[in-house]
């Protein structure tokens, strides 16, 4: 067979070599300039075959001497060295000189000098346009002695002009020319293909941008996640060597840098680190398989594992998880950097620049990334951390990397135990749901969640055990945290639950029982978030018992007394403990893989803790708190009063309202608190003598709070009916959402459901005619206000409330007076008004059915 001059790949008889594309066919046959290769120079011999190459080659894949045995990398840089002398005494010997018109440039593995034992030989033998017999000649006699010594061989013969079109019109070829690297002959034609190549895929970067990502997406479908997989696919896979080579096209576009840095407390040893790592594995994975191989198959992770001096598989697992998941998020951070650099034409150009958006204090949206605000003092703020996750999580954007950075280099280290608001913010975070997965993972891998759970780094990449989980030990963690934040509602303590669920495996990877060893890290890491005593004991409990419910339902007669009494007394009587266990139960399962949480043992579970509240004696009923003698005092002088009053926090105020007692109070009060960007964590309501006494512990947004005499002004205001509270919250509320380069609201961004359905709950009042209403929601902007205004509505007189906001979840109880109207269907009037202002779960989508269906 003879190799085509016209530029399209030929294979040889043995070979199977892959075509990716054809270049024009030649005009015409060029006169033969001096210094150029001729046919009557080119030398007869083919030397039979490459055997001195496949000599070479086996020898140094020979393990016959462990002591002589090359490491991976310096079998690497061997193998190139090997197939570099041997292509350029080949072309020495075929006339490949400079000056020659003939060019042998490499691409793929050995152009990256990433040659692996049984990779494939690609190649290009690039002519200045010479006539088409000696260019024919000159490649059988390049390519036949590769195919009869049976050496992979990938190769295409071209101009320049021909591989610049191919190029340009199929994104495979050009990824692979953008790593293109001169080997023998004719230099300046190879630096012709290199620097068109790269000036072509900068020029053209924004046309071809949507299909680079797509294919990308495409490609991380079809070979799944490295860092989670039991048998991950090295090349392709998320997180593989692939995904470094895009970084590198993304960097020669000028789109973003080829090695991102990812902060000096960064686990892993940063990108360059993980990139290695995972070209040692696929060599040694090559030498064992003694083929090409690009999956890592269980039964020989061992032998790899113990071949680069990491121990046994699931050592390996690990540091392949570390690494996958370094390269993962620096990909992440590629991409959108590079999506935020592409160069803008036309009326984009015009286009305003993105607006910086306050979203907490210090923090602030810019160009549809969570950033610091320039006034922002990262080296004097150790909360702004948390700050900036939470706000991240709440919006689903992305915190920007050199955001990231800054903090890792600058941030101060959390004082302990941690200020009220930072361990708030913790738990924004984690009621933020499947939101908080990515803003989590960003945070570890730029080492600032190592920093605020110093313990996290045991179970960090730590591989399961079982093969029934699907995560790493540490994506479990978050995993289940997501679930149960679906789940808050549930419960009592959502506070408590969500940060059961982050560390209730935490005592993994040390030794002993996880479930013991777990309970004294959750007390020591209670007591630095700053959480009370009895607080601190209830978390311990949870992740020493974590266990309990499940293994009892599923393994003991639930029909015996002794079973339900051993659960009793194990947890000491406490409802509360009780009912969080339940819902961790349920997030753990459903965090460990598909199947795990089924009918089955949700219905066994339920019936045990059933049968555990029976012998508790159910659950306690909410109390009015009582009123300050200073507020009793005020009260008694008559008018309206409003006291604003620092507490211990530095980003939290008290502000009490005292006024004549009348509907509509409450919702005016608190509807101006949330137009004045205050954020209500809690409120008491009371009365004395006809006066109302409310008291709200609030945190501005931003900046200081407004001062308490324009407070009073506004709720005058609103009590003569000069504002119109629910429509001006609305607007506020519209505005918070995104806006692209226009101006416009992005519809692009997706509307924020709750991530657990709301829930009412009923309880009898102390006094004749009272009913305590409970609601378990999210939390939204004015909800109090929104909450009043429908009580008030349905003419339910509230006689005291007391509101609390836990991170996302609220848990707001009202005793409401019904003297003479306590009836099923008013219950369900208010219940439905109130359901009516709370966020929802996202609806379910419409199936569609096909034809004939």
């Amino acid at each position: 067979m003879r190799s085509d001059p016209n530029g399209s790949r030929a294979g040889g008889p043995d070979s199977g070599a892959k075509a990716t594309g054809s270049g024009p066919s030649v005009s015409k046959a060029p006169t033969v300039s001096k210094g150029m290769v001729s046919k009557s120079n080119v030398s007869t011999s083919t030397s039979d075959a490459a055997a001195d190459l496949v000599r070479a080659r086996k020898q140094l894949l020979d393990d016959g001497s462990r002591n002589r045995r090359l490491d991976a990398p310096s079998l690497r840089q061997a193998l190139v060295d090997l197939h570099e002398f041997w292509l350029t005494t080949k072309g020495a010997e075929l006339g490949i000189k400079p000056d020659s018109g003939f060019a042998i440039v490499a691409v793929g593995g050995l152009a990256r000098r990433e040659m692996l034992p049984y990779s494939d030989l690609d190649l290009i033998l690039l002519h200045d346009d010479m006539p088409a017999e000696l260019v024919a000649d000159v490649a059988d006699k390049l390519w036949y002695p590769l195919w009869d010594a049976h050496i992979k061989l990938d190769h295409s013969v071209r101009t320049v002009p021909q591989a610049l079109q191919v190029a340009a019109s199929d994104l495979t070829a050009a990824l692979g020319m953008l790593e293109a690297r001169h080997i023998a002959g004719d230099v300046e034609l190879s630096n012709l293909l290199i620097g068109g190549v790269r000036r072509e895929w900068r020029t053209n970067i924004r046309s071809r941008f949507e299909e680079l990502i797509t294919q990308t997406r495409s490609r991380w479908a079809r070979s799944g996640e490295i860092a989670h997989r039991a048998e991950p696919e090295l090349k392709s896979g998320r997180g593989g060597l692939r995904d470094v080579q895009l970084l590198d096209a993304l960097s020669i576009a000028q789109l973003t840098d080829g090695m991102p840095g990812l902060g000096p407390e960064s686990p892993g040893g940063g990108l360059a680190f993980a990139h290695g790592r995972l070209l040692d594995v696929r060599t040694e994975l090559h030498r064992v398989a003694g083929r090409a191989r690009d999956q890592l198959r269980a039964q020989d992770a061992d032998e790899i594992g113990a071949a680069l001096r990491i121990g046994d598989r699931f050592d390996l697992a690990r540091v392949l998880s570390d690494s996958a998941r370094t390269i993962s998020y620096s990909v992440d951070v590629g991409l959108r950097t590079a999506g935020n650099s592409l160069p803008r034409r036309g009326l984009s150009r015009l286009r305003r620049v993105p607006v910086r958006r306050p979203l907490d204090e210090g923090v602030v949206e810019h160009a549809g990334e969570v950033v610091l605000a320039r006034d922002a003092r990262p080296n004097k703020d150790p909360g702004l951390i948390m700050r900036v996750a939470a706000a991240s999580a709440q919006t689903a954007m992305p915190m920007s990397a050199s955001t990231l950075n800054r903090l890792s280099e600058s941030a101060p280290e959390l004082r302990e135990p941690w200020p009220k608001e930072a361990l708030n913010d913790l738990l924004v975070l984690l009621g933020s749901g499947r939101r908080s997965i990515a803003a989590i993972e960003a945070l570890d891998r730029t080492g600032l969640w190592g920093r605020l759970i110093p313990e996290w780094g045991a179970v960090r990449d730590l591989p399961p055990r079982d093969a029934v989980h699907t995560w790493t030990v540490d994506r479990h963690l978050v995993e289940t945290a997501a679930y149960a934040s679906a789940l808050t509602t549930r419960v009592a303590r959502p506070d408590l639950l969500v940060l059961g669920a982050l560390i209730h495996d935490i005592g993994k990877g040390r030794g002993g029982d996880h479930s013991v060893v777990g309970a004294e890290l959750a007390a020591q890491i209670g007591n630095r978030l700053g959480l009370w005593p009895s607080d601190v004991t209830l978390l311990r409990k949870m992740v020493l018992h974590h266990l309990l419910l499940p293994d009892t339902a599923t393994r003991r007669d639930l029909d015996d007394p002794a079973t339900v009494e051993k659960v009793v007394q194990t947890l000491g009587s406490d409802t509360v403990l009780l009912e969080l266990l339940h819902s961790l139960a349920e997030a753990d399962s459903l965090a460990t893989g598909p199947g795990v949480w089924g009918d089955w043992k949700a219905s066994l579970i339920r019936e045990l803790v059933r049968r555990c509240r029976l012998v508790m004696a159910g659950e306690s009923l909410p109390t009015a708190d009582p009123l300050d003698p200073a507020h009793i005092a005020l009260a008694e002088k008559g008018g309206v009063h409003v006291d604003l009053q620092p507490t211990e926090g530095s980003h939290t105020f008290v502000v009490t309202v005292i006024a004549p007692d009348h509907p509509g109070l409450l919702s005016d009060a608190a509807g101006v608190l949330a137009l004045q960007s205050l954020r209500v964590l809690s409120a008491s309501l009371g009365s004395h003598e006809g006066t109302a006494v409310n008291s709200f512990a609030v945190a501005p947004l931003f900046g200081s709070p407004p001062q308490a005499g324009l407070l009073r002004q506004e709720i005058i205001r609103a009590q003569s009916g000069e504002l119109d509270l629910l429509g001006m919250l609305d607007a506020k509320e519209r505005d918070a959402r995104p806006v692209n380069l226009d101006g416009e609201v992005d519809a692009a961004v997706p509307v924020l459901y709750a991530q657990a359905p709301p829930r009412v709950l009923w309880f009898d009042g102390t006094e004749p005619g009272q009913v305590v209403l409970e609601l378990r929601a999210e939390d939204r902007l004015g909800l109090l206000c929104r909450l009043a205004s429908a009580l008030e509505r349905c003419g339910a007189h509230v006689r005291w409330a007391r509101v609390t906001t836990l991170g996302t979840s609220v848990i707001d109880a009202f005793c409401i007076d019904l003297a003479g109207s306590d009836s099923r269907d008013t219950r369900e009037e208010i219940e439905r008004a109130v359901l009516a202002v709370v966020p929802a779960p996202e609806p379910p989508k419409p199936t569609v059915k096909s034809e004939g269906t």
